[in-house]
C-alpha cells in the first residue's frame, strides 16, 4: 500500500523506506543573516588578540564578592523560592527596585509598569512579537544596532532609516516619513547610541515625543548605555516627555551596570502593550531565571549599585579618553571620529578611497580587531565606517591596540602625517 510522504502526499510502497527530505526552513529564518559582530568576535577569541570589536564591559570590574553575596542570600532567604518557576511578569522585589530606579531618574514609575526579560534583546523581541506583523514598516535610526535589525527581519517588517545627523535623528524628517510612510513604530537608542555613541539632544526627544503622539506612531526606547555617562548632563528619556505617556516602550538592562551574564532586562509600557509582551514571553520561555532575580534584587538591597556605576564610569572615562588620545596616530591620514560624552563606543569614518572591511582583514592578521561600519546600516552602506569599542581594555592594552593598527596603516601604505 502506499505510504504518505512528509507532506501527506502518496509514495510507492518500494520508496516509502527511503528518506524523504523534511520540510524547508521558514522563509525568515533564511533570509536573515547572522551577526557578522559575534563572527569577528569568534575570530578575536584567541589569546593575545586586543579587541575593540565588541561591547564587553570589564569584567575586572565586575563586583563579583557583592554578587556572590547576593546569590548567597537569595538562597539563605529561600532556596525552595529562588529554584521555583516564578511569574511570568517577574520577581515582585526586582520589579520595586527598577520602578524605584527609574522613578529616580525623573520617570515615576510603579512595580506593576515593569516586566523582567532575559536581557533587553528579548524586551526587543516580545515587543516586536506584540506589534508588528509580517509587511510592517518600521523606523530606525540610521546605522542603528544591528540585533534590532536581525529582530525585525525575523519579524518580516519593512525597516525604513529615518534621516540622522550627527545628533541623531532629525525631527521634521521623521514627520515626513510617518506621514509617507504610517509605520508602526520607532525604534531608537536616544543615549549613547550603538554603534555611533550620539546622543539625541532633550528638545529633539520633546518633538520626537510630540510627534508619536501627533501622528500615532508607537516607541521603543532602548537605553542599555544611559548610566555610563562620563561628561555632560543627563537628558530625560523620550518617555518622560509629554506626549509619549500612552506609546513608548522602555527598554532596559542590568548587563552594563552588573554584569550582562546575569542576563536581565527589563521592559517598562503602557499596561495594553505590557500584556501583550507578557503573553509572548509566556510563549518564548515563560519567566526569567527565578534565582538570578532574586539574587540582582538582593543586591539591589544590600549593595550600592550607584557607587559601583561611579566606579565603571572613572574607568570607562579613562579607557574612552586613552582612545581618543591615540586614534589619530592609528586611522589613515583624513580620517573622522566622534567624542561621545558617555556610553561604549567611538564611531569614526576612514577617508575617501577606504574600506573598513578591508583593513579589518589586516588588522586581524596583527592581531587588533574592530568592527566594521556597514552591517549597522539599512539600504546603502558607508563602507568607510567602523565601530570601536574603548570599555574591554585598560588604557594601556588601548594604546598598544591603536599601535598595533597604526602598523596595518603603514603596511598599507597609510599612515597619517606622512
Amino acid at each position: 500500500m502506499p505510504a504518505p510522504d512528509s507532506r501527506g502526499a502518496t509514495v510507492p510502497a518500494a520508496a516509502a523506506t527511503s528518506a524523504v527530505a523534511p520540510p524547508s526552513f521558514a522563509a525568515r529564518a533564511t533570509s536573515v543573516e547572522g551577526s557578522p559582530v559575534r563572527e569577528i568576535l569568534a575570530l578575536t577569541e584567541r589569546a593575545g588578540v586586543i579587541s575593540f570589536a565588541g561591547g564587553l564591559p570589564a569584567p575586572e570590574l565586575f563586583d563579583t564578592e557583592g554578587l556572590r553575596a547576593a546569590y548567597d542570600s537569595a538562597f539563605a532567604a529561600s532556596a525552595r523560592r529562588a529554584l521555583q518557576y516564578s511569574t511570568t511578569e517577574g520577581a515582585p522585589e526586582l520589579r520595586e527596585a527598577v520602578a524605584a530606579r527609574a522613578t529616580a531618574r525623573g520617570l515615576t514609575t510603579a512595580a506593576d509598569d515593569v516586566l523582567i526579560t532575559s536581557g533587553s534583546q528579548q524586551a526587543l523581541t516580545l515587543i516586536t512579537g506584540a506589534l508588528v506583523e509580517p509587511g510592517d514598516v518600521v523606523l530606525v535610526e540610521n546605522p542603528t544596532y544591528l540585533a534590532a535589525l536581525q529582530c525585525f527581519g525575523l519579524a518580516g517588517a519593512r525597516v525604513v532609516a529615518v534621516p540622522c545627523d550627527e545628533e541623531g535623528i532629525v525631527p521634521d524628517a521623521l514627520a515626513d516619513l510617518v506621514i509617507r510612510e504610517r509605520p508602526k513604530l520607532l525604534y531608537t537608542i536616544p543615549t549613547f547610541q550603538n554603534p555611533t555613541g550620539r546622543t539625541l539632544p532633550a528638545a529633539r526627544r520633546a518633538e520626537v515625543a510630540r510627534t508619536a503622539a501627533r501622528l500615532g506612531l508607537w516607541l521603543v526606547e532602548d537605553d542599555p548605555y544611559g548610566e555610563l555617562r562620563y561628561e555632560g548632563a543627563d537628558v530625560p528619556w523620550i518617555a518622560a516627555h509629554p506626549g509619549a505617556e500612552d506609546r513608548t516602550a522602555l527598554l532596559g538592562s542590568f548587563s552594563k551596570v552588573m554584569a550582562p551574564g546575569l542576563r536581565l532586562g527589563w521592559l517598562r509600557a503602557p499596561a495594553a502593550l505590557r500584556r501583550a509582551a507578557v503573553v509572548a514571553k509566556q510563549a518564548a520561555d515563560l519567566h526569567t531565571s527565578t534565582v538570578d532575580q532574586l539574587a540582582a534584587a538582593h543586591y539591589l538591597g544590600a549593595a550600592d549599585l550607584d557607587a559601583h556605576v561611579a566606579r565603571v564610569r572613572a574607568a570607562y572615562g579613562s579607557r574612552r579618553d586613552a582612545l581618543l588620545a591615540h586614534l589619530g596616530e592609528a586611522l589613515p591620514e583624513g580620517s573622522t571620529w566622534n567624542r561621545p560624552e558617555g556610553g561604549m563606543f567611538v564611531w569614526a569614518r576612514l577617508p575617501e578611497g577606504h574600506d573598513a572591511t578591508a583593513l579589518l582583514r589586516a588588522a586581524i592578521a596583527h592581531d587588533v580587531a574592530f568592527v566594521p561600519g556597514a552591517p549597522f546600516f539599512t539600504g546603502a552602506p558607508d563602507p568607510r565606517t567602523l565601530r570601536l569599542s574603548f570599555t574591554t581594555h585598560t588604557p594601556r592594552e588601548i594604546e598598544e591596540g591603536l599601535r598595533r593598527l597604526a602598523a596595518v596603516a603603514r603596511a598599507d601604505g597609510h599612515v597619517p602625517g606622512h
